[in-house]
């Protein structure tokens, strides 16, 4: 489980996270939501360690990042898929990542299995089209066969099969009832796949609740209807001739 308490980030006067709690269970996938600025991956970037919290916390199983024994069986990250050495091979580069966890090799042919590189595994890694390097980057979440999973933009290049690919596995990590933390700007994807969403604004809270719950909150009809209206006060980088909905009564019920 991931409990995210009363969470603040300031860089300066900035505050790019104000006071954020909410959880992600097991056995469920949490979507993570808001638009460009509002503090989601500063978010993730914490609950990984990578971040200091100005305030508050984050923990994993009721333990911060930071102190686990063996952060890669506990916790499988993918927050940048593009962080790899350009010049190792994918092979490599996940066998590097299992020796420093004790992980036999074969687990690493078991992910490259299961993500589908095996006709690249032997190719360096800068080569790779951005949906490989998603493939790669997930490779890389599960090699520690993780009870928590962290999925920033998982789906981000990769084709058709590829989303519906990694559709299937998020939800049959959860049927293991393991957590699934899954940040995307897919509505129609997070709609198919998470059972609730978290959205965010300026780096505040703005719903918290079953997916249903939320659009039904709305009174819209989709996931995309809802996330538009929640947003609308909480959008930087708007274009000026963007239009969108707006006037959401509060977003009661959504917490």
């Amino acid at each position: 489980m991931i409990q995210v308490e009363a969470l603040t980030k300031r860089y300066g006067t900035t505050t790019a996270v104000d006071g954020l709690t909410f959880s992600a269970r097991p056995g469920t996938v949490t979507g993570f939501l808001g638009p460009n600025g509002a503090g989601k991956s500063t978010t993730l970037r914490m609950i990984v360690g990578l971040e200091r919290p100005t305030s508050g916390s984050t923990t994993v199983d009721g333990v911060r990042y930071v102190d686990l024994s063996a952060p890669l069986h506990a916790v499988g990250v993918m927050l940048d898929a593009r962080s790899v050495h350009p010049g190792r091979t994918a092979y490599r580069h996940l066998l590097a990542q299992a020796r420093t966890h004790g992980i036999p090799r074969s687990r690493v042919d078991e992910v490259v299995a299961m993500t589908g590189l095996e006709a690249v595994a032997g190719r360096r890694a800068g080569t790779f089209s951005l949906g490989m390097g998603q493939r790669l980057g997930i490779a890389g979440a599960l090699l520690g066969d993780p009870r928590t999973l962290i999925l920033d933009e998982p789906v981000n290049g990769l084709d058709p099969d590829g989303v519906l690919w990694v559709r299937r596995l998020v939800r049959d990590l959860a049927a293991e009832g393991r957590t699934v933390l899954l940040s995307s700007h897919l509505m129609h994807e997070l709609a198919l796949c998470a059972d609730r969403v978290v959205i965010i604004g300026q780096g505040r809270l703005l719903a918290d609740a079953p997916v249903q719950e939320i659009v039904d909150a709305s009174g819209g009809t989709t996931l995309e209807d809802a996330y538009l209206r929640l947003t609308a006060g909480a959008v930087e980088y708007r274009g000026r001739n963007a239009d969108g909905p707006t006037g959401l009564p509060a977003a009661g019920g959504a917490r």
